[in-house]
């Protein structure tokens, strides 16, 4: 028996450890440089690559989807000048990442453990779709959920109820037999609360909308499962 019969979880922040994409991105525009040159040094490279990929995403309109592989092609060009195909940048890129990324403890481990006792998983992050495959793959996490709902798919952005609808579409289970675990209180806390999903905060500000918080992974663990 379960206290709950679904999770939904956001990717970036909960099951992905965010410091190590900073590193990982750091790692990129550094060996970026060592490899093509150009008049820029790491930390200034570094700088610029940021501010490029921001304006991409503060560009949008509303919660608009805006493909952060498209952020990072402008950014690489911006730091190198000029026009870069994907077959330059992309595999340096998806080797850095590979380097440096890693999982917020027990994310496997907690993943697995609420598949064994029969718990629905669902992801909801605003990813790109082949992104959010690589990162659930690469954190160990892929083989342990049930579907996955990216900004890519939907078109749209948390907390857009488009979002939330498109993962509840997908699930067997009610919302209110449904937890969604983030770490943003307007983007996770507030958009599952609005449709009956009852929010788990994982290091998201406190407010009305949060149900539960879990200092760490395992804490989910115990949300959801009976006494």
């Amino acid at each position: 028996m379960t206290r709950y019969d679904a999770v939904f979880w956001d990717i970036g922040g909960v099951l992905l450890d965010v410091s190590s994409v900073r590193a990982a991105h750091a790692a990129f525009v550094e060996r970026l440089v060592d490899r093509r040159g150009g008049s820029m040094d790491a930390d200034e490279a570094l700088e610029v690559w940021r501010r490029a990929v921001g304006q991409h995403f503060e560009e949008r309109d509303g919660t608009e989807f805006r493909s952060a592989r498209t952020a990072y092609a402008k950014a690489t060009e911006t730091v190198l000048g000029g026009s870069v195909s994907e077959d330059e940048w992309f595999p340096l890129f998806r080797a850095t990442v590979r380097d440096y990324l890693r999982p917020n403890p027990g994310a496997s481990e907690v993943t697995a453990r609420l598949a064994d006792a029969g718990v629905y998983q669902g992801i909801v992050s605003d990813v790109d779709a082949e992104e959010g495959e690589f990162l659930l793959d690469h954190l160990d996490v892929l083989a342990h959920v049930d579907d996955v709902t990216t900004s890519e798919e939907v078109g749209r952005t948390k907390p857009d109820s488009a979002m939330f609808e498109a993962a509840l579409e997908k699930s067997p289970v009610p919302a209110e037999r449904t937890v969604m675990v983030g770490d943003r209180y307007e983007h996770d806390m507030a958009g599952a609360a609005e449709h009956g999903i009852r929010p788990v905060s994982y290091g998201a500000d406190d407010g009305p909308a949060v149900e539960y918080v879990a200092d760490d992974l395992w804490d989910v663990l115990s949300i959801v499962t009976a006494d």
